[in-house]
C-alpha cells in the first residue's frame, strides 16, 4: 500500500474533487509506461489493485504474490513522481469522475442528504466539502489545476509505505530503497487549514425525495480526533459510541427497537481517526407509522439519561472488550493491519499510537467516558440531518 498525506481537506479553495480526480488520473501513463499499461501487468502477475481517497489522505494498493513485491514497488516509484498527462486524458476521465458522482451521490437521497448535512456541520473547515467534489467545480478542473496538486504533494517524503504479508522486513526495506530512495525530495507545505468558528446555535438539514422508501434521522456534533490536543476525549468517545450504539444491546438499540419498538434501527458511531476536528453521531430509522418526532424525544431522552446518570462499569466494560476484540478479528486478513496503519499514520499518529491502542481503551473508565459525553453532546452545537418521502405529512 502506498499512502500519500494529501486528500480532499487539502484541495485549493474552489476545486473540490481535484485529489480524487487525480487518483482516478494515477492509473495514466508514464514517460515509461503507456495508459492502462500499469493495471495490465498486475492483472498478468495475478494481482488485484485499487486506490482511494478521504479528506485525509489518498492511497493505492495492490495484493500479490512477495515475489512481485519489487515490480509492484517499481510501478508505483514510476508514477509517483513520472505521471504524464495531457488535455485529452483529463478530458475523459473528468466523465468518469462526473458518472460516478452521479451514481454514488445525485441517485441516491441519502448519500444526497449526507453531503448537505457535511456542508452544514462545517461552517469553515474544509471537511465540508465532498471527497468527489461538486459537479460545478470538477467540470472546471483543468490540466494546469491536476499537474500542480500532483507535483506539491506526490514525493517520496510525503509518502507512506506499507506491506503486509510474510515478508522479510530488511528485504522489503532494501526494495524500496532501491525504488523510492532514487527519488527527490520535496518541499511539502504544512498542511494549515482553516478552524471551525465556535457555534452558538443547532443546525437543522430536511431533504423530502419521493425516491426515499425509509425515513431517517441523524444528528451529530464536532467531536475531538486522535489527533486532537484533548485526545485523551477521543478514546472515552470511541468507547461511549459503543455503548450507545455498538449491536443488538447497546442502549439505543435496546431501548429504540426492541423495548420500546419506535425505530427499525438505531445506533452511534464515531470517526476517531480525522486529522482535525472530527464527529460524533446518533441516529435511527423509524417503524412504519411512527412520527419522526416521537422517535427522536425517545432519542434525546436516552441522551439525557447519560448525561444526568452517567455509564455504568459493566456497560463500559462490555463496550471496551468488543472494541478489542473487533480489533483482534482485524488481524485476520492481508488488508486489515495494513489499512490501521495507513490510516493513523496519515492523520497525526505514529506506529507507537496504533500499538498502545488496545491499553488506552482499556484504561477508559465510566467517569472519563462521562465526561467526554458531557463535553460533547451540546444541543447548540448539533447539526441535524432528516431525510423523508415527499408524501410523508405525520414526520415533520
Amino acid at each position: 500500500m502506498m499512502w500519500y498525506k494529501v486528500g480532499a481537506a487539502d484541495e485549493p479553495p474552489g476545486k473540490s474533487g481535484i485529489a480524487h480526480f487525480l487518483e482516478h488520473l494515477m492509473f495514466k501513463g508514464t514517460a515509461n509506461r503507456a495508459p492502462g499499461e500499469f493495471s495490465e501487468i498486475v492483472a498478468r502477475n495475478g494481482g488485484k489493485e485499487n486506490a482511494f481517497t478521504s479528506q485525509d489522505y489518498t492511497g493505492y494498493y495492490q495484493i500479490v504474490s512477495k515475489d512481485k513485491l519489487g515490480l509492484m514497488m517499481e510501478l508505483e516509484a514510476d508514477r509517483m513522481m513520472g505521471l504524464v498527462l495531457n488535455q485529452e486524458s483529463i478530458n475523459i476521465e473528468r466523465q468518469v469522475v462526473i458518472e460516478e458522482r452521479r451514481t454514488r451521490v445525485e441517485t441516491s437521497p441519502q448519500a444526497k442528504l449526507n453531503e448537505q448535512v457535511m456542508a452544514a456541520t462545517y461552517s469553515n473547515h474544509p471537511y465540508r466539502l465532498p471527497v468527489i467534489g461538486w459537479k460545478h467545480e470538477i467540470e472546471a478542473l483543468q490540466l494546469d489545476d491536476i499537474i500542480g496538486f500532483y507535483k506539491k504533494w506526490y514525493a517520496p517524503n510525503n509518502a507512506i509505505l506499507i506491506v503486509s504479508g510474510d515478508v522479510n522486513p530488511s528485504e522489503v526495506y532494501d526494495l524500496a530503497k532501491t525504488y523510492y530512495g532514487k527519488l527527490p525530495f520535496k518541499k511539502i507545505p504544512l498542511r494549515l487549514r482553516p478552524s471551525e468558528p465556535n457555534q452558538h446555535a443547532p443546525r437543522e438539514v430536511v431533504l423530502r425525495d419521493p425516491r426515499v422508501l425509509q425515513p431517517s434521522w441523524s444528528r451529530r456534533w464536532l467531536a475531538p480526533s486522535y489527533n486532537s490536543p484533548n485526545k485523551n476525549h477521543a478514546y472515552a468517545l470511541e468507547v461511549f459510541a459503543e455503548v450507545m450504539g455498538g449491536g443488538n444491546t447497546s442502549r439505543l438499540n435496546t431501548s429504540l427497537v426492541i423495548s420500546q419498538k419506535l425505530a427499525v434501527s438505531a445506533g452511534a458511531w464515531y470517526a476517531s481517526d480525522a486529522l482535525d476536528t472530527s464527529t460524533f453521531v446518533v441516529w435511527f430509522s423509524p417503524r412504519s407509522g411512527i412520527s419522526m418526532d416521537v422517535v427522536s424525544a425517545a432519542l434525546e431522552k436516552e441522551l439525557y439519561k447519560v448525561k444526568r446518570n452517567g455509564t455504568t462499569k459493566e456497560e463500559v466494560n462490555r463496550a471496551k472488550q468488543r472494541l478489542l476484540d473487533s480489533a483482534i478479528f482485524a488481524r485476520d486478513s492481508i488488508e486489515g493491519p495494513a489499512q490501521i496503519f495507513g490510516v493513523a499514520m496519515t492523520t497525526g499518529q505514529d506506529v507507537e499510537d496504533v500499538e498502545n491502542w488496545a491499553n488506552r481503551i482499556s484504561d477508559v473508565t465510566p467517569d472519563q467516558v462521562d465526561l467526554a459525553a458531557q463535553a460533547v453532546l451540546k444541543i447548540n452545537t448539533s447539526t441535524t440531518g432528516i431525510l423523508l418521502p415527499t408524501d410523508n405529512i405525520k414526520a415533520k
